[in-house]
């Protein structure tokens, strides 16, 4: 029946029967357009010009492709899903239409062998087959619309590649899990770019390692730097699980870490010791009361017992005065201070016989 369908369309070369039939067999439809597959296959590397001098490649029908594949997916993953949370269908939805995904369902299917390269194998670059991949999802859009995107996805893809539900509760983001790890395990962890340029097609290639308190984890290459930190975070995992003398490693280096952050570097300044200069504290009060003429200091004791007898003596010479300033002012009519002071001794000396 395939046969005689391909029969009855004209076409003038036996190559594009090969591709009405190789197209007819991935996507499961006859093509109506042949040129929007031949372009979904055409990679960036082709250096393939139109009429018009533009360059031709499936870079914009992998844009198409990816919109679509993105509301397709979704649309699948809510309803398989009618009580799970957008973070749980955000996450399934990245899974099933993310790069990895996408390059072995193209292998799987037979897309690679499709792809039109400068003359470069399809396996070297991880992004070539699942681009291609979106592209031709994209073509098929364009050449028979939504309905039979989603029924390719459905029927071929989620029908009979992808187990949705291994997918949803797989784990495959590697590197939050090794993230989550360390925050629950109070572990430093460091993304380090490594290397950073561009392979024999020009395309962008990534190296970077995982740091665990100073120690390597795991080295990852890829055409992004997320491909390639997703691929050290898996290595590291994969340590951190098949080799206990590391994870050892790792905790030793984190005690030698955190005592040495416990452990004060200095002394620890005394905050009183800058208000030093005010009157009042401990050193001033010394300093005020000592005499630097090295006078006999007395004690309290000694300073009472003085006191005592310099009321009684001057308490008796006033009460002298009382009774002799009169007559001695008048007889010698003297007031400087020598005769003040014998008239007051001579009433004390009077007073005790």
């Amino acid at each position: 029946m395939l046969n005689n369908i391909i029969d009855r369309i004209r076409l003038p070369f036996r190559k594009d029967k090969e591709l009405y039939l190789s197209i007819y067999h991935i996507l499961g439809v006859m093509p109506h357009d042949i040129t929007f597959y031949k372009v979904a296959l055409m990679h960036k590397s082709v250096a393939h010009r139109n009429s018009k001098g533009q360059k031709v490649n499936n870079e914009r029908l992998e844009f198409l492709g990816d919109a679509v594949l993105d509301a397709i997916v979704g649309d699948i993953v809510f309803k398989h899903f009618p009580r799970k949370r957008e973070g749980f269908l955000t996450n399934t939805r990245s899974k099933i239409v993310q790069r990895e995904t996408l390059n072995r369902l193209a292998k799987t299917m037979g897309i690679n062998d499709l792809v039109l390269t400068a003359g470069h194998s399809a396996a070297h670059n991880s992004y070539m087959g699942g681009n291609a991949f979106e592209a031709v999802v994209g073509a098929l859009y364009l050449d028979h619309g939504y309905n039979a995107c989603m029924k390719f996805m459905k029927r071929q893809i989620l029908g009979e590649l992808i187990n949705i539900d291994k997918v949803a509760y797989k784990e495959v983001n590697f590197k939050s899990k090794l993230i989550e790890w360390s925050q629950k395990n109070r572990v430093n962890i460091e993304f380090h770019l490594l290397e950073q340029g561009k392979d024999a097609d020009g395309s962008p290639m990534f190296s970077y390692e995982v740091l665990i308190e100073g120690l390597s984890g795991g080295q990852g290459k890829g055409f992004s730097k997320k491909e390639s930190q997703q691929m050290a975070s898996k290595l590291t995992l994969q340590k951190l699980r098949r080799e206990p003398q590391f994870i050892d490693s790792v905790f030793a280096a984190k005690g030698n870490r955190t005592k040495m952050e416990e452990e004060p570097v200095e002394n620890v300044p005394d905050p009183e010791k800058q208000n030093e200069f005010l009157v009042g504290d401990a050193a001033s009060e010394k300093e005020k009361h000592e005499n630097p003429f090295r006078e006999e200091v007395f004690s309290d004791k000694a300073a009472d017992e003085q006191s005592d007898d310099v009321k009684e003596l001057i308490s008796e010479s006033e009460s002298g005065n009382e009774l002799t300033d009169d007559t001695s002012a008048a007889e010698n009519g003297n007031d400087d201070r020598e005769s003040i002071i014998a008239a007051a001794e001579a009433a004390a000396f009077d007073g005790k016989e």
